[in-house]
């Protein structure tokens, strides 16, 4: 199974210059959710993580944050509802063969990270190593 998502996946990476179609399943975190992606004929059954690209949000576990980081959680469940569609952009594996990257953008256009940045739940991020939010 994991060698089949991982050969999927990589089909996708190859492709990331594109806009990858994917179907929400759920959200996890404040710049974490699960979706299926496209195959071009439908919505793969397989299911992959993606971290939004763009943005760092609050953990949960660190107190000094924990409301902030269930506020990032609540929003992007609102921006992401099961079921609706997003585009993906500038994938790339992340953490695993189940877990990508990617710019998150819906479907009027706006991409996700920068709401979340402009709506102060979360703070830009590079692709290192996120920072701590509480001291």
């Amino acid at each position: 199974m994991k060698r089949v998502c991982g050969i999927f996946l990589s089909l996708f990476v190859i492709q990331s210059a594109y806009s990858t179609p994917a179907k929400i399943v759920k959200v996890e975190d404040g710049d974490t959710f699960v979706a299926r992606l496209s195959s071009g004929n439908g919505y793969q059954t397989d299911t992959v993580r993606v971290r939004l690209i763009n943005v760092d949000t609050p953990e949960v576990f660190d107190e000094c944050v924990k409301e902030k980081a269930k506020r990032a959680r609540t929003r992007l469940g609102e921006l992401l509802p099961k079921d609706s569609v997003v585009d993906l952009r500038n994938i790339t594996q992340y953490r695993g063969v189940d877990r990508i990257r990617a710019n998150v953008v819906l479907q009027n256009g706006r991409d996700i990270g920068e709401i979340l940045i402009k709506e102060k739940l979360g703070r830009e991020y590079d692709g290192g190593r996120p920072g701590r939010w509480c001291n």
